[in-house]
């Protein structure tokens, strides 16, 4: 049974779980292969896999679209420009998308726990976004996560096993996310995890997570109730 007040450190993922964001970054693939001379079936083809591997970097995604589906040279310079646009299509969408309820009420529950921000999205992007964004107390939401907020061109992996190495992330731990990825990392690194299915856009998530036995809850606000 999940006691939330255990935790010495709680990771969080971004999209999906504290940000309503998931079908503004789809939909802002969408849109960054048109602006690049995508037809709609190769649009579509980027926007099928970045569903597929939810939580994974842009840089990977793109570095995929250019070698399978556009059959171009994969060059830094190539890539940027994919990054560069997507960056544009995504800026407004950020800006104004829901911050999920109970996050403050959970900090209040948790006053021990230090956390962090563990996302698939740009580390930059994130930091910029949650020192502009503003909770409901009108402080920024970014004071919420002490701990750090972590993002691409690192993954998931990558960031656990450095901030377990350094000491900054301290055990027991929790990671609360919403796609397969998530769970993948957390186990690895030895943390517990907890499923958020509200904002999801993993189509078989019911099934995943009944067949490797994941505590789902549906928001940030239930977590209140452990």
């Amino acid at each position: 049974m999940l006691n939330i007040a255990e935790y010495k450190t709680i990771v969080f993922d971004c999209d999906g779980v504290i940000l309503d964001s998931n079908i503004v970054k789809t939909e802002a693939y969408y849109r960054t292969a048109k602006r690049l001379g995508a037809t709609n079936d190769q649009a579509q083809a980027l926007v099928d896999y970045h569903v597929r591997l939810g939580g994974i970097s842009r840089y990977h995604k793109f570095d995929w679209y250019l070698r399978e589906v556009l059959s171009q040279p994969v060059t830094d310079e190539a890539i940027q420009v994919w990054l560069d646009t997507f960056s544009e299509e995504l800026e407004e969408g950020l800006s104004a998308c829901t911050i999920a309820e109970g996050l403050q009420a959970l900090k209040a529950k948790t006053p021990d726990a230090v956390w962090m921000i563990l996302s698939g999205g740009d580390q930059q992007e994130i930091r910029d976004l949650f020192h502009k964004r503003l909770l409901p107390s009108g402080g920024l939401l970014a004071t919420l996560f002490s701990g750090g907020l972590f993002g691409s061109p690192d993954n998931k992996d990558e960031v656990l096993a450095r901030e377990k190495a350094s000491g900054h992330l301290r055990f027991p731990a929790l990671f609360v996310g919403d796609s397969k990825y998530d769970y993948e990392a957390a186990t690895r690194a030895g943390l517990d995890f907890v499923f958020l299915s509200d904002w999801t856009e993993v189509p078989d998530w019911k099934a995943y997570c009944e067949a490797h036995d994941i505590q789902v809850l549906p928001s940030i606000a239930h977590l209140l109730n452990h």
